[in-house]
């Protein structure tokens, strides 16, 4: 019995040692995954969990969100003014999408996107409405406001009616759409054939296609 206990005993630091290490290991992986200015899954990450959503067959909405003259902040207040609108953004979309039971995360550069259950298009214009007036607001940075205006793109999902990346590509039309207009957002209600020419998968004149920042 005593030796039993004995060697117990000099196993338990070790049990312990390496539980540790397999938290500190996944918390590191966890980390790597996320984006380090705003704290949101990076691209990857965010698509394996909106895919994982929208496999339960329920009601979703896919949105693509936008900020409008992003390269004016920066040209005019600074790349570290613009870091903190991208942070402040991203933090305050975050918070939104987990209050849906959402998730939301950072495509790059000024592009995010989030994936919530849907409840309706009258429940969804008045949660866009409402992430609009929220995301709209002035940016604190070395004692001044920075005005901040977004557009906002989204895709309604009902059973059967969409792969994420189609979700994605009509969500970023409607987003487009807004930009366009000045800001704001807009819902594409049905997921036909993208109504814009696509160049590589994606929106032409998207970044990343012909180089034009839209």
């Amino acid at each position: 019995m005593s030796h039993t206990m004995t060697a117990l005993s000099a196993a338990l630091p070790l049990v312990s040692g390496w539980s540790v290490h397999s938290l500190w290991m996944r918390r590191r992986i966890e980390a790597a995954r996320r984006d380090p200015l705003t704290g949101l899954w990076t691209r990857d990450p965010f698509e394996e969990r909106a895919r994982k959503s929208l496999s339960q067959k329920c009601q979703r909405a896919v949105l693509v969100l936008d900020l409008n003259r992003f390269k004016e902040i920066n040209d005019t207040h600074g790349h570290a003014a613009g870091d903190a609108v991208i942070r402040e953004t991203g933090q305050r979309l975050g918070r939104w999408a987990e209050e849906h039971a959402g998730v939301a995360g950072r495509l790059g550069g000024d592009e995010f996107a989030a994936i919530i259950p849907g409840y309706g298009i009258d429940k969804l214009r008045v949660d866009l409405f409402m992430l609009a007036g929220r995301l709209d607001q002035p940016v604190p940075f070395d004692g001044r406001p920075i005005e901040v205006h977004t557009s906002i793109g989204a895709a309604y999902y009902r059973t059967g009616t969409g792969e994420l990346s189609t979700l994605l590509r009509r969500a970023d039309e409607q987003m487009y759409r807004a930009k366009q207009r000045g800001g704001g957002w807009r819902i594409a209600h049905r997921l036909t054939v993208p109504a814009m020419s696509t160049v590589n998968g994606r929106r032409d004149g998207r970044r990343g296609t012909s180089g034009e920042a839209a």
